[in-house]
């Protein structure tokens, strides 16, 4: 399928799944033409390249997470794998750390605002 078709049938603009090429996480085929050609695998990989992205993670912890997922019922999984707990605790600790920051930056702008009435 070309790529107007895989971005139809996963709600994905073609400039993301050109994105996603660049950064390794999709490698169609290339037609004679230079057109991408995907394959129907290509359609759960990319929903679980977004349920990834959408948890917070970077495309290079993405990348090295793909193997490490699979498709349920429900949708995409992780699936148990060497590194995966240690990865997703790392980045957790890491969006924490940016919460405390951005919590304390609302505190001193209410504060602001509070001197100014």
């Amino acid at each position: 399928m070309l790529i107007g078709e895989l971005a139809a049938r996963t709600g994905t603009s073609p400039r993301l799944l050109r994105h996603y090429e660049v950064t390794g996480l999709l490698t169609p085929h290339r037609r004679p033409n230079g057109y991408r050609e995907y394959t129907e695998a290509d359609v759960p990989r990319v929903h679980r390249i977004r349920t990834l992205l959408t948890a917070g993670l970077p495309t290079r912890v993405v990348a090295s997470l793909l193997p490490c997922t699979a498709d349920t019922e429900t949708g995409p999984a992780l699936a148990p794998c060497p590194g995966v707990s240690e990865t997703l605790r790392r980045r957790l600790a890491e969006l924490d750390e940016k919460a405390g920051r951005l919590e304390a930056e609302r505190a001193g702008l209410r504060r602001l605002l509070t001197e100014l009435t």
